[in-house]
């Protein structure tokens, strides 16, 4: 298997350029396209004068570190021969300043995992920690990711 994969996508501004209060205001839509997807829709955040009701940067990092350590933690489960029956998360990151910048800072992912045999919930609950070292998001990002995770049978 290759050590290099490449993953490219397309962004195009779906906003426009408006005049309000005589000041010059320019949507912050857009729309991201990826060959063979839906489009998804972006803004930034209402507080950056964005559309709350489209994905914006800081919701699609939190996704995207929920969705990574989510994949990891199957496949390591998977392997072990643990059967998850159930699999939800709460992702909470922080965007404050630090350094000078506005930056995200930290995020907490709160994984609760229902499994079949409850003899296995110790190993299940030790894959968290193995799932956050291999995530590949999470190595990727220069803030803390915590996870706190819950395993029942």
């Amino acid at each position: 298997m290759s050590r290099e994969h490449l993953f490219e996508g397309d962004l195009h501004w779906t906003g426009q350029a408006t005049e309000v209060d005589g000041r010059l205001h320019l949507a912050r839509s857009y729309d991201l396209a990826f060959a063979g997807r839906q489009p998804l829709p972006g803004s930034s955040p209402a507080v950056f004068h964005g559309d709350e009701r489209r994905h914006n940067p800081e919701t699609l990092m939190v996704s995207s570190l929920m969705a990574c350590h989510h994949l990891t933690y199957l496949a390591l489960c998977e392997r072990a021969g643990i059967r998850v029956a159930a699999y939800s998360d709460h992702g909470v990151g922080r965007l404050a300043i630090s350094e000078g910048r506005m930056r995200m800072v930290d995020l907490l992912l709160r994984p609760q995992v229902r499994i079949a045999d409850e003899t296995q919930i110790e190993s299940a609950l030790a894959l968290h920690a193995q799932a956050h070292a291999n995530c590949f998001m999470s190595n990727s990002v220069n803030f803390q990711v915590r996870v706190e995770p819950s395993v029942t049978a």
